[in-house]
């Protein structure tokens, strides 16, 4: 009787887009759980860097031991990279000759949603040959999970956030100054608003609260511009505002090209790099000047966060979700399925099928702040901004006239509009580009 040679199957895990914290926990779960249900489980470095010119080379295999204790650890040990397969066919050929030539059997993807975008993709093209499960990954929270549920590595960022602006808060109260703080978010304001609202800033602005508006960017230095004169006013010539990134999206491109600092090039994935746009210094600078043209002296620094918060260690909360998403990976695919994003929710594993949450662009929604909801609201009404109520009655306008340098006419002109939902002014006015 002939003899049959068994092979034991093979469990793929790629690492896409930017670092977040609890990378390593996945892996480290992921591997275990396949290794102990008798898989081969390989690492591919660099995500689709290589396999994307079909190169199969760049891997590792792991092991138990390998991954034991890396969950505590930051970073990735794949590394990671934002080349996107998914940007041609050819790319998306190679990506999957070089997958065919590793005999994967199952691929788990690691990333948000363009890494997601290209799990899906490779799915399609493989046609059952290889299973793919994509695990929601990044700081920005912005994957339309389930249950209102964070992707990992959010909360971690939010904690250390939270930490930085809470030293910084301290600071503007000891200095007397102004604090311009810019927080990652590319589509969504999750995290700014979640760090603000944590922290106590004195406000937070995020591009959902202009709705589906284009606006200009004197909007936005008005709002910071009425908030510093609205502060003054009580007494505290100082504060920190937090400014989601992903408000440089909702500012007309051409509006936003007269200004210094300002590059629009764009990354891999045909997304504008926020980080190239220097939104913190030029608003800074152009709310000072207003100031200064009216004789009022206010410090402002500028500032980023986002790259410190990448790579923090993972707090518990990360820990111990990455460990229920690896596990929930494997064993959608051990399972017989393909095709989704493996999330979690009170317990229980709830894959969300890619096809349910690719949007008319073939690409995966993604989830924004709601501010219609009461934890928005909340959030607002803690914030130091102008409100409908600063202009119920005159004496109270020429107050912040007043404190403002300017006549209470010119005031009402100048920044009533912001009380508006959402804080733009009407189309004659121009203020919205359509």
């Amino acid at each position: 009787m002939k003899e049959e040679h068994y092979r034991k199957k093979t469990l793929a895990i790629l690492v896409g887009g930017g670092p977040a914290p609890g990378i390593n926990g996945v892996i480290r779960s992921i591997t275990i759980e396949a290794v102990n249900s008798g898989l081969n489980v390989i690492g591919i470095y660099d995500g689709f860097e290589y396999l994307s010119r079909g190169d199969s080379s760049h891997i590792i295999e792991l092991r138990i031991d390998d991954v034991s204790r890396i969950h505590f650890d930051g970073g990735s040990i794949l590394h990671t990279s934002r080349v996107n397969p998914a940007k041609s066919q050819e790319m998306l050929e190679a990506t999957l000759k070089a997958l065919t030539q590793l005999s994967v059997d199952y691929l788990v993807t690691i990333g948000g949603d363009d890494t997601a975008t290209s799990g899906y993709k490779i799915d399609q093209l493989a046609k059952g040959q290889i299973q793919v499960a994509h695990i929601p990954k990044t700081i920005d929270n912005d994957l339309p999970l389930p249950g209102n549920m964070p992707t990992f590595g959010y909360q971690t960022a939010r904690d250390f956030g939270f930490r930085i602006v809470q030293s910084i808060m301290m600071d503007a109260a000891t200095t007397r100054r102004w604090y311009y703080i810019v927080s990652m978010g590319r589509k969504a304001g999750h995290l700014a608003l979640g760090i603000g609202k944590a922290a106590g800033a004195t406000l937070t602005i995020i591009g959902e609260e202009f709705r589906d508006r284009t606006i200009r960017f004197e909007t936005v230095c008005d709002i910071l511009e009425a908030s510093i004169i609205k502060r003054m006013a009580q007494g505290n010539p100082y504060g920190v505002a937090i400014l989601a990134e992903g408000i440089i999206t909702r500012i007309d491109q051409e509006d936003l090209m007269k200004h210094p600092y300002v590059n629009l090039e764009k990354d891999l994935h045909g997304n504008i790099r926020l980080s190239e746009v220097d939104i913190g210094r030029i608003t800074k600078d152009e709310v000072r000047r207003r100031l200064r043209e009216r004789g009022i002296n206010v410090t402002i620094v500028n500032k980023d966060i986002g790259y410190e918060l990448r790579c923090a260690s993972p707090i518990p909360f990360d820990c111990e979700y990455t460990q229920d998403l690896g596990y929930a990976a494997v064993r959608y695919l051990l399972d017989g399925n393909s095709g989704a994003i493996v999330t979690v929710d009170k317990g229980h594993l709830i894959p969300v099928r890619f096809e349910d949450i690719i949007n008319a662009d073939g690409r995966i929604s993604t989830r924004e702040v709601d501010v219609d909801s009461d934890s928005y609201q909340v959030a607002r009404k803690y914030m130091i901004r102008l409100e409908a109520g600063d202009f119920d009655e005159v004496k109270n306008i020429a107050r912040l006239a007043l404190i403002g340098n300017m006549k209470t006419d010119d005031f009402i002109e100048k920044f009533k509009y912001l009380i508006n939902d959402p804080p733009v002014r009407d189309l004659s006015n121009q203020d919205i580009i359509s």
